[in-house]
């Protein structure tokens, strides 16, 4: 039973949040708003508390749950198994979205890492209340920052010492912005497309590839842009009658109909998945070939092979219409 006395220990306890806790939920906050507020999504901090979410907040909550004692960890232990165990645990986390039916995109993976480093926190936070207050683990900010003060404005170090100081200063300060400018503005790496079929689900798995023909079937393509330029893509369907001469090690098609085509305007550094509904008109057929144009579409009298060798990029699908 609660007494009197212990009532306002409890509270107080319970009032003392610790900083780096709430670093931890204030960076996963400012992640969510740099990711769907208009504004900020165009920023570069949506690429900097992007990568501090992915690379260091989940595993440094993981480790505050697993170890909230001060005596468990030091600091450089800490801060290096945060890093290596978010690596660990975003691919994890990615993995099991794969097999829910939400698939791996952007909305699922977010909302999945904030809970999974809200609920590390709201751990960390519980087991620390369990321990005494001088066993806690805590970040020491202010014993940091006057031992900083100290060494850089020591009245009794040399004037050479001061300088020394300054100049270290300087250089991380240096550094860092260096660091926010190659975040800020990225070199232009590799262009490519991106160019891919998913199950109606969103998974890479559960292709329609036996069906009766003349059936409705689904499935959806993704198209992501990395070209560093808008562009409108066409997006082009074909049921191919292909056999595969093994004597030759070559294949052979025999027809071609177009199932569909279509346009599809994919901004840079953005991907698009759109449902698609087809159907197989004839048992003939055996293969869906999808193909993606950035240009000029080749004329009706280019078929086959050669149009498929036409294309930017090009996919296929084998099925079996019954």
């Amino acid at each position: 039973m609660t007494t009197d006395d212990q009532q306002p220990l409890i509270l107080e306890a319970a009032g003392d949040v610790p900083g780096d806790l709430i670093v931890v939920a204030a960076v996963t906050a400012a992640t969510l708003s740099c990711v769907y507020v208009p504004v900020l999504n165009e920023s570069f901090l949506r690429i900097l508390f992007g990568v501090a979410m992915v690379l260091f907040i989940p595993g440094y909550a993981l480790i505050a749950a697993l170890f909230p004692a001060k005596g468990d960890l030091d600091g450089i232990e800490r801060v290096a198994l945060s890093f290596g165990l978010s690596i660990a645990v975003v691919p994890l986390i990615g993995l099991a979205l794969n097999y829910t039916p939400w698939g791996i995109r952007l909305d699922p993976i977010l909302a999945s890492l904030t809970l999974f480093t809200l609920a590390m926190t709201a751990i960390a936070w519980y087991r620390r209340l369990l321990l005494p207050a001088g066993e806690r683990f805590s970040v020491p900010a202010r014993a940091m920052l006057g031992a900083a003060r100290l060494e850089l404005f020591d009245p009794e170090a040399s004037r050479l010492d001061r300088g020394l100081s300054v100049v270290l200063v300087v250089s991380i300060v240096a550094a860092l912005a260096t660091t926010a400018y190659v975040i800020a503005v990225p070199k232009e790496g590799e262009h490519f497309t991106e160019f891919y079929i998913l199950g109606s689900k969103g998974k890479a798995a559960d292709y329609p590839t036996d069906f009766p023909a003349g059936s409705t079937q689904s499935l959806m393509i993704g198209v992501g842009n990395h070209e560093y330029r808008d562009i409108s893509y066409t997006v082009e369907a074909l049921a191919l009658n292909q056999t595969f001469d093994s004597a030759t090690n070559t294949s052979t098609i025999h027809t071609a109909e177009t199932l569909d085509r279509f346009v599809v305007t994919v901004p840079h550094n953005e991907t698009r998945e759109l449902a698609w509904d087809f159907s197989v008109p004839s048992t003939n057929y055996n293969r869906i070939e999808f193909l993606l144009f950035t240009g000029t579409i080749p004329g009706e009298d280019v078929v086959g092979q050669d149009r498929i060798n036409a294309s930017y990029r090009d996919l296929h699908l084998w099925v079996r219409a019954r």
